[in-house]
């Protein structure tokens, strides 16, 4: 099963290769957050993080929509959690 085609896994796959390419993203900053949980799941995420993603990542979606930050935040992390539920359930 390609992780594409898991839940949220285009989103993390963009994260990912971002990350690779020392882009500061959405995509990006969401692995930055799960990077633990998706190494212990046997990813590959590049060590050089940023520091501090969830704030960076509640600025970025605050710049683009103040209104609808919060839930914006909230709906990514729990594509971020399904992701990593449908990887650990394929294993």
């Amino acid at each position: 099963m390609s992780r594409q085609s898991l839940p949220a896994g285009d989103l993390v796959e963009m994260g990912i290769q971002d990350l690779r390419r020392g882009v500061e993203s959405i995509p990006s900053l969401l692995v930055c957050i799960g990077a633990p949980r998706l190494r212990r799941l046997g990813f590959l995420i590049p060590e050089a993080v940023f520091p501090s993603p969830e704030l960076r990542l509640y600025q970025r979606l605050w710049q683009a929509d103040p209104d609808g930050a919060h839930s914006q935040y909230n709906a990514l992390v729990r594509r971020l959690v399904s992701f990593e539920r449908a990887v650990e359930c394929a294993k």
